[in-house]
């Protein structure tokens, strides 16, 4: 059945080059006329409307019309746990039944349950079935091949974004407290996790906080642990790097280093705003412009300038870790009425050199593409007005060649999620580091009942 529809596939692309040119998005194929896209959040579906040049416009019940007639329809469900992938769980298992209108045509896909899906059971062969030449991929980052690469070598999804991160801190609280808010001096103060600490001793002597949450820092620590989050037998691996933040958060939340807010929360939000007192927040490339930017407004529906609230008052450096955060993949679901139309959405929107930079100039996005990338990081004229000017993609660049998912497994949502919970209460003093193993034990087996465990950690040492 694969070679056969990998035929049919070739004959439709075929007519459709042939007919139409490389550059269209029109196709005189026998293909349905509806696109499921599964998503959790709007952000593709902007980049969607805004780059996609087949996009005409958008009718009145939030579907999407193409200029050659077809309906986008958009599937939304919230990430937060396992909902997203539970919807597209059913949704796929029901692929092979579903009307063709109703088919599953495009999901997303995330970093932490990424080998979960990127395989043949749910994914079309970006090369072998979709066709898309190997050398249209040449300038995306490696590690954002091999994340969604299977067993047997096939490359199972794309994406338009790199996702290393960095440290962005209040350039005002900064030079009050530090003496300056030049990004390497700033860097000096921070690149170590002992200078770190330090400074968020210094930073509550001001009557600052050094981080908004329990959870701020995690993925600094948790992307650079040393072994998957599950062994080769299926048990669960408890990363020094896990107990370091475990440390680290209580200490900061028994000092008063800390709001306890939780990531996404009203007050995590408001900590980011002109009425926080947070010196700093660990995001990705998504998450200055996407998060941080819009939070940072005193109000959402004035200019982005100078005078809105802290926007001109943010800086990025390297902090005292590389890691990586999110990053989201467009996945061609097998099952597809629409592979040509698939197709032509993944090579626009993740493999055109020239869309991929523009969205970088106009949303400050990292996008996945390396020649781009080199040209905005060595443009002396180009800086974000929201970071005061300063170059971030010079920055991510740098940050992007040590990215490392080699470690990841198809647990990582999940297992991420529940040790943020079930520790949450012991940061809080309302419950004791053996109460909360017992917590994550019980919140991991419910999930993932064919999980085992290690037995409980010795509680680290709290400063």
């Amino acid at each position: 059945m694969k070679k056969v529809f990998a035929l049919i596939t070739v004959i439709a692309l075929a007519l459709t080059l042939v007919a139409c040119g490389n550059n269209t998005t029109t196709t005189l194929t026998e293909e349905g006329k509806v696109l499921n896209i599964r998503v959790w959040n709007t952000e593709f579906k902007d980049r969607f409307r805004a780059y996609y040049p087949g996009y005409l416009e958008t009718k009145s019940n939030g579907d999407d019309l193409l200029d050659d007639g077809t309906i986008v329809k958009w599937i939304e469900v919230a990430n937060d746990n396992n909902g997203y992938q539970n919807a597209l769980d059913a949704a796929l298992q029901n692929q092979s039944k579903a009307a063709a209108d109703n088919k599953i045509d495009i999901f997303l896909i995330e970093a932490d349950y990424a080998k979960k899906y990127a395989n043949d059971k749910y994914a079309l062969d970006v090369i072998e079935d979709l066709m898309i030449p190997e050398y249209s991929l040449s300038q995306q980052y490696q590690y954002t091949k091999d994340i969604v690469t299977d067993e047997d070598g096939a490359i199972r999804g794309v994406s338009w974004q790199a996702t290393p991160g960095l440290f962005a801190y209040r350039a005002d609280i900064a030079r009050e407290v530090l003496g300056t808010d030049d990004p390497e001096l700033v860097q000096a103060e921070l690149d170590t996790w002992a200078k770190f600490d330090a400074v968020a001793a210094d930073m509550k002597a001001e009557n600052y906080l050094m981080l908004s949450g329990f959870d701020d820092a995690y993925r600094t620590f948790s992307n650079n642990t040393s072994a998957p989050w599950v062994d080769e037998d299926g048990k669960v691996v408890v990363d020094q790097q896990i107990l370091n933040w475990i440390k680290q958060t209580k200490t900061y939340a028994n000092n008063g280093y800390n709001h306890g807010s939780k990531l996404w929360d009203s007050q995590w939000q408001a900590d980011q705003g002109p009425t926080g007192n947070v010196f700093g927040f660990f995001y990705s490339t998504w998450g200055i412009n996407f998060t941080l930017l819009g939070n940072s407004l005193a109000d959402a529906n004035a200019p982005k300038e100078v005078g809105n609230g802290l926007f001109g008052e943010w800086r990025v450096v390297q902090g005292p870790a590389s890691y990586y955060w999110g990053g989201t993949w467009i996945v061609g679901a097998k099952g597809t009425d629409n592979p040509t139309l698939v197709r032509d959405v993944m090579l626009k929107l993740t493999a055109n050199e020239k869309i991929m930079k523009q969205v970088t100039l106009d949303v400050e996005d990292y996008t996945n593409n390396q020649n781009a990338m080199d040209e905005i990081a060595n443009d002396p004229n180009y800086g974000s007005a929201f970071l005061g000017g300063q170059n971030h993609v010079e920055l991510f660049n740098a940050s992007a060649a040590n990215i490392d998912m080699s470690n990841i497994s198809p647990y990582d949502q999940g297992l991420n999620e529940a040790i943020q919970t079930a520790f949450r209460d012991y940061f809080l003093g309302e419950s004791t580091f053996a109460q909360a193993w017992d917590a994550f034990k019980t919140l991991v087996s419910t999930k993932y009942p064919e999980l085992t465990f290690p037995a409980m950690p010795a509680e680290p040492t709290i400063n």
